[in-house]
């Protein structure tokens, strides 16, 4: 299908971008062509949206419609994507400012681009300048006590993540945290009696680590709306649970949770660490917030003078979603250009994944990838795809997540995001999960090219990464810089019980990547992690990673990680089938490349030949054609 998505404002800075892109084997440069044969057409279809305008308006440059789904809905009542009538780019002009998104908007086939041709919705006015905010201000606040402030809320619309002056709060914790960056300090669960070691429910306390204080009693439950944070399974330091505690008994020291977590609370090397959060007791620090959900009342302790700050909370999980009716009917031929997509909310409790094989209550060919996969309760992301093809997000600006960024769940092909800024968010940056093994190819041919990524899994360290890629192949992941994850910054996975050809993760590139700051909160990890991937003999390349410079990889020491220690890249499970060339990696706690003996290296920095003069440093990380600052580190 075409892919004629560069508007008139993007040409130039476009053009810069497929140079540079090029010279490194990126996009052709025909479709320069086609961009400037849609800049120049004065017959495509122009749509004008602005915050000053009317959804009871005609959309003109004059009289624009006031939101996105007004726009989108026009499209579908007047038929002006129908294959028969739509003859180049349909352009939805969004103007600068802020649009409040209070129920996610929803594309689905009926939006899809027809004739070959895209429908695409633009910043007119650069990148992210025009704002999709999921998020309301929070107001009517009054002193409480002690610095605390406080407001009511309507108890039927809870939200888990709050933000001031677009900077994430946190949930009152203890113990404190020792940085903004890190998750550390943490207390540890112990084995409160022999036969007590696999529990997934209880955790049981040492002495001294929970005030007594926080009993509850007939009168009062200090902790009734607090929940536990644990890197469950002792030194399995892998996954993060958030879950809420029940209750609390001090004469066996141990708190009863309302969720198993993934793994025990402790194993033969070590209990599992943990923080407590969402409790007034715990209420101590500028930038912490206390939910009282049954009450709705709000308590917070401002970062600047309460009268000067603005304070967000989420109004939905979703900011937009396309998803198609099927996959055999998909949502395609979109295109998000220039967006801002700001804020969007977390859920009451997490677990990354089922506990056990077959655990979906489905069958599946593989059920041990109910183990790897997302629980349909926490398949979400700022920016959702399922059943989709050609959808491109392209100059995005995505920020202030609760979940994941972008999420590409199933069937989607062809999706891609490009030239894009991702700042602070709640789980993983890009998440692309494929359909169960064995059972299809549902996600293939992606492009992520040109992104910064950085602070990923603020509330899901645990597996958090900058590109996340599962059960999917086919795929180009080129000029990124991924930067501060508690775990991972590039990962691909499967499942080592299955066959090669039916995990889908073949034929992948990765090339030109940074990845600064990872492992920060983890071990027995790599910066660059792939799990259970093609795990047969003979092993042949079949993915190929070249040109990729791995920062430091080292945990913080406040977190006494009890895990194996940190790696440059490290395959998991196998992990086989990979060409790595012109890698160089920082310090690490454990090795530099781990991997059985089944991939190819060559010129990495680990090895007494390496050649740094093969490393083409100036091209790694994003390109000069990036359309934003690039953060500082």
């Amino acid at each position: 299908m075409s892919r004629n998505w560069i508007r008139n404002s993007t040409v130039a800075v476009a053009a810069v971008s497929l140079v540079a892109a090029a010279g490194s084997g990126g996009v052709a440069l025909d479709r320069l062509a086609d961009a400037a044969a849609v800049a120049t057409s004065a017959k495509c279809q122009q749509l004008y949206v602005s915050p000053s305008g009317d959804d009871q308006g005609k959309g003109t440059a004059k009289d624009p419609f006031k939101t996105v789904e007004r726009a989108r809905d026009h499209i579908r009542e007047k038929g002006l994507n129908r294959d028969s009538r739509q003859r180049c780019d349909i352009t939805v002009n969004l103007a600068a400012g802020e649009y409040p998104v209070t129920e996610t908007i929803g594309f689905t086939e009926q939006d899809s681009g027809g004739g070959g041709h895209q429908v695409v919705y633009r910043s007119s006015d650069g990148p992210g300048a025009a704002n999709l905010v999921g998020a309301e201000e929070v107001t009517g606040w009054e002193e409480y006590q002690d610095g605390i402030y406080k407001t009511q809320f309507d108890a039927d619309k809870q939200f888990y993540t709050l933000f001031e002056d677009g900077e994430r709060s946190e949930l009152a914790r203890y113990p404190n945290r020792t940085s903004e960056d890190t998750q550390a300090p943490y207390l540890f669960s112990v084995l409160g009696e022999p036969e007590k070691e696999a529990v997934r429910s209880w955790l049981y306390w040492a002495d001294g680590d929970w005030d007594p204080a926080w009993d509850d009693t007939p009168e009062n439950n200090p902790l009734k709306d607090a929940q536990v944070t644990v890197w469950s399974g002792g030194s399995w330091s892998w996954f993060t649970d958030t879950v809420p505690i029940i209750g609390q008994d001090y004469r066996k020291n141990f708190a009863t949770l309302k969720h198993w977590t993934r793994y025990a609370m402790v194993n033969s090397r070590s209990g599992s660490r943990y923080y407590l959060q969402n409790a007034m007791a715990f209420l101590d620090q500028p930038g912490e917030y206390y939910v009282d959900r049954q009450a709705g009342e709000l308590y917070y302790i401002p970062r600047g003078d309460i009268d000067d700050v603005t304070i967000m909370r989420p109004t939905v999980a979703k900011v937009v979603d396309v998803k198609g009716a099927s996959p055999e009917d998909r949502a395609h031929d979109i295109t998000f250009d220039g967006i801002g997509v700001q804020y969007s909310d977390f859920v009451d409790w997490y677990r990354a994944g089922w506990i056990s094989a077959g655990d979906s209550g489905d069958a599946h060919k593989y059920p041990e990838y109910d183990r790897q996969i997302e629980m349909p309760r926490n398949r979400f992301g700022a920016i959702t795809l399922e059943n989709t093809s050609d959808v491109t997000l392209t100059g995005m600006h995505v920020r202030d997540t609760g979940f994941m960024g972008v999420y590409a769940l199933f069937a989607n092909e062809r999706l891609t995001v490009e030239d894009s800024l991702f700042e602070n968010l709640g789980a993983d940056g890009i998440k692309v999960e494929g359909g169960w093994p064995g059972e299809g190819d549902l996600s293939h041919q992606h492009t992520f090219r040109n992104l910064y990524i950085h602070h990923v899994g603020e509330l899901v360290p645990g597996d958090a990464s900058g590109i996340e890629l599962m059960s999917t192949g086919d795929n180009t992941v080129e000029h990124v810089h991924v930067r501060n994850s508690a775990r991972y910054g590039i990962s691909l996975e499967s499942r080592p019980e299955v066959k090669d050809g039916e995990q889908y993760t073949d034929n992948n590139t990765f090339r030109y990547i940074r990845i600064d700051e990872a492992g920060l909160d983890s071990g027995d990890m790599g910066a660059f992690y792939t799990y259970g991937v093609a795990n047969q003999e003979p092993h042949p390349v079949k993915n190929t990673v070249d040109q990729m410079v791995i920062g430091d990889v080292l945990p913080d020491p406040a977190g006494a990680m009890p895990d194996s220690g940190t790696r440059g890249v490290h395959m998991d499970a196998g992990g086989c089938g990979f060409s790595f060339s012109n890698i160089e990696v920082g310090e690490t706690t454990d090795q530099s490349y781990q991997s059985y003996q089944c991939n190819e290296v060559s010129n990495g920095n680990w090895e007494a030949d390496f050649d740094a003069s093969k490393m083409e440093y100036d091209l790694i990380g994003v390109t000069d054609g990036f359309p934003y600052p690039v953060p500082e580190s």
